[in-house]
């Protein structure tokens, strides 16, 4: 949310005859006034010739000017530098009732764009919540979600294509001596098989509003995104085929779900949040509060989301192909971090926070076998 003012002056035009006195010096040529047409603004006096915009250094001929510092310009001249312009229809945000620009702003992604596209269903990719420009593409998924192009081009779309993800996260749990021993299957799943799953958990944990991932512990049927959806005309997915998935309990997870058609390094660090839950679970943790719960699996899925990053940034300065996309990946992921880091909410935000202030003061493991004794972290 953000309102900006219009700075306006107002010259007044005058008339100066031979027999007045008093020397007028312009306040532009810094020459004195003669007989003739002035100008009288900004608290000096000027050649009309001589009062310039800023911008265009034409004569301002206009009764009123706008002001940027202490630089007059044409109100036209003003508008094209200063007037901001909407990032989703591209016309200049209006004036409200008061003559402020008034104008919303992604707080992550710098964009600014009108009031009433909050209200008049333009879509948000569900990914990285950017409004796109009107002329550009989404891809509706069948669950009814949106996905914007750039997220699409890294989207997991099937459960075959997120088992090499699987594996990444394994390998970094292993690197912190937290092997998951146990096999956990993964499937990826559509937004209501996903919201069915957990209203079969008896003992679930707490979820965001949107649910994205899962950490299952009843034996259930799961449909699962078996092969990724082919798109046609209007970027329509087709083809997606689904298989019933039958969950045995064989230990304490039976399995993790998560939400298909999400980029990379988001269903990384979701997967990432949902084996922390898995890994307590195997290891016999006691049931948690849950903030310390969430709190802990948010500083797992934060780790990931860094050692991302960090090797991006080490692949680019080495030269290798790092990909094309690498400068959208980072930025991606630096909002997913921003997410976890900004999260207003008591259970996953002030949980976050907490937990990475215990592990940062004392260490991963040391906090959770504080956790793992007391329930609570350490302070």
């Amino acid at each position: 949310y953000g309102l900006l003012a219009i700075v306006s002056g107002f010259c007044r035009l005058a008339l100066l005859n031979n027999f007045v006195a008093l020397t007028r010096i312009c306040a532009g040529c810094n020459n004195e006034i003669g007989a003739g047409r002035f100008l009288h603004c900004l608290n000096a006096y000027w050649h009309p010739e001589c009062f310039r915009c800023h911008a265009c250094n034409l004569p301002i001929a206009d009764y009123e000017f706008s002001m940027s510092g202490n630089y007059p310009y044409h109100k036209t001249c003003y508008k094209d530098r200063y007037h901001p312009k909407c990032d989703v229809c591209k016309h200049f945000i209006p004036t409200n009732l008061a003559g402020l620009i008034e104008y919303r702003a992604h707080p992550f992604w710098n964009q600014k764009y009108c009031p009433t596209h909050e209200h008049d269903n333009t879509p948000r990719c569900c990914s990285c919540e950017r409004m796109e420009p009107q002329d550009t593409g989404y891809v509706p998924l069948n669950d009814g979600r949106k996905l914007c192009l750039e997220c699409l081009d890294s989207a997991v779309m099937d459960t075959s294509l997120c088992q090499p993800l699987y594996m990444d996260i394994q390998q970094f749990y292993e690197s912190l001596n937290m092997k998951v021993e146990q096999y956990v299957p993964l499937l990826l799943v559509e937004r209501q098989a996903l919201n069915e799953a957990r209203e079969g958990e008896k003992n679930g944990h707490y979820h965001m509003p949107e649910t994205r991932g899962l950490c299952l512990s009843e034996e259930q049927t799961i449909s699962q995104v078996l092969r990724t959806p082919r798109f046609g005309g209007g970027q329509r997915p087709m083809d997606m085929i689904t298989e019933p998935y039958k969950l045995i309990r064989r230990c304490d997870v039976t399995a993790i779900l998560i939400l298909y058609g999400l980029p990379r390094l988001l269903t990384g660090s979701i997967l990432a949040h949902e084996m922390m839950h898995a890994w307590m679970r195997l290891k016999g943790y006691q049931p948690l509060s849950q903030d310390v719960e969430e709190g802990i699996c948010q500083v797992m899925a934060h780790m990931w989301l860094d050692t991302q990053l960090n090797f991006e940034s080490s692949s680019s300065s080495t030269g290798s192909r790092a990909d094309s996309r690498a400068p959208f990946d980072k930025k991606l992921g630096s909002f997913f971090k921003h997410q976890i880091e900004s999260d207003s909410s008591p259970v996953y935000g002030d949980g976050f926070r907490a937990g990475q202030l215990a592990v940062r003061k004392y260490g991963l493991q040391r906090t959770l076998e504080h956790i793992q004794m007391t329930g609570r972290f350490p302070f």
